[in-house]
């Protein structure tokens, strides 16, 4: 009989955010490779993606996304007819698989899960977030020892993508099982240093000026530091400076000739703008290790991240260029650190090298997706039932 998996997440992989990407390839790994049909429920903000087996169905929330578009944070809305398709497709499962504890739709489905007595296993990606909002801060911080410490806590199995965050909710948090540390997986037929490079005019012609070309990918909102990226291109002017993504802090609106923002871009459109940037600039927060710093290493592009981000995978950490995040002067240092970098050429081109070694050797989606199989095996074959008081056991 075939098993049947029911995802949820907050927005689907066309939303082109890390956690959804994560879930886009595991989902069709596991349907491919393992045999699990899987019923995948996300908010109808953006297209549902084309790009997936037959055996994963898409089946799209009804939600309102005005919060994101309007400060920024992706908590989509769920209607009442959405939970009531959650309600039904989770009826239908034999395992439940959040990613992250938090978003609206993940926490009702935990709920729904928990009245039906059906096995959950959440993958938590990020965990505080330092936005620059102290009551956004103050919020999150609850939400994650009230929400979080719920869902995570009555889980039956927790992984996590980060050690950092890992630590972050052992303090208070009781897991069911042992957790399980899983970095994500990067696809090496496609993210690797032997394919094609963007080929924009500006990109193309930028090498031949003497111009260096700095990456950014990701969405274009505060916990990714747009405002010190702002200042960085306004900085080193000579230079060009590619912006992949979209969201409300569009880079377009800078006005500066130096700025290229490029949309839509994913998986094989994506690796090439890796390839042709010299370095990953990403001056994040909250957010545990992103794929796009292990997709780019996995170019052969150097990274240049926070010191939160590089505690997300110390084991990266001896690769990545790390700089303090968080104050006044993160621009300035930032910008003192770049002039130092690219100052030792052949050290950069040394790096290249290998953080190409380390990704191939450390990140493997089959790996990741064979972990996951083996979790999920695990749960279907373990007894569940519910207890007149509606616990699991």
């Amino acid at each position: 009989m075939a098993k049947h998996l029911v995802l949820v997440t907050h927005y689907f992989s066309t939303h082109r955010g890390g956690v959804e990407q994560v879930a886009a390839e595991l989902a069709k790994r596991l349907a491919e490779n393992y045999g699990w049909s899987i019923t995948w429920i996300a908010s109808d903000a953006d297209p549902s993606p084309d790009n997936l087996p037959l055996s994963v169905r898409l089946l799209p929330a009804h939600a309102w996304n005005g919060i994101e578009r309007k400060i920024g944070v992706p908590w989509p809305v769920w209607s009442p007819r959405a939970l009531h398709g959650l309600w039904q497709a989770i009826g239908q499962a034999d395992v439940i698989h959040l990613h992250d504890a938090l978003y609206f739709g993940n926490a009702f489905a935990w709920l729904f899960a928990r009245l039906r007595g059906i096995p959950l296993i959440v993958t938590q990606h990020v965990g505080a977030v330092p936005f620059r909002s102290a009551f956004l801060r103050t919020v999150h911080a609850l939400a994650n020892r009230t929400l979080g410490r719920l869902v995570l806590s009555g889980a039956h199995q927790v992984v996590f993508i980060s050690p950092a965050v890992l630590r972050e909710f052992e303090r208070f948090c009781r897991f069911r099982t042992p957790p399980v540390y899983c970095p994500n997986g990067v696809d090496s037929a496609i993210f690797n240093p032997d394919g094609p490079v963007a080929d924009d005019r500006a990109i193309v012609n930028a090498p031949l000026s003497g111009k260096r070309v700095f990456l950014f990918v990701g969405r274009f909102v505060e916990k990714k530091g747009l405002s010190v990226l702002r200042e960085l291109a306004a900085k080193f002017s000579e230079d060009l400076w590619v912006f992949a993504g979209q969201g409300p802090l569009d880079p377009a609106h800078w006005a500066l000739p130096n700025v290229l923002v490029v949309r839509g871009m994913s998986g094989a459109t994506l690796a090439p703008y890796y390839r042709a940037a010299d370095l990953l600039v990403l001056p994040s927060v909250g957010e545990g290790f992103p794929l796009v710093v292990q997709e780019a290493m996995a170019c052969g592009t150097p990274a240049m991240v926070g010191e939160e981000t590089a505690v997300g995978c110390p084991d990266a950490q001896p690769l990545l260029y790390v700089e303090q995040v968080g104050d006044e002067d993160t621009a300035v240092r930032w910008a003192q650190r770049l002039a130092v970098i690219f100052a030792e050429p052949e050290q950069l081109r040394a790096r290249r090298r290998e953080v190409v070694y380390f990704a191939r050797a450390n990140w493997s989606c089959e790996a990741t997706a064979g972990l996951y199989a083996k979790l999920l095996d695990t749960l279907t074959r373990r007894p569940h039932f519910k207890s007149p008081a509606g616990d699991w056991h």
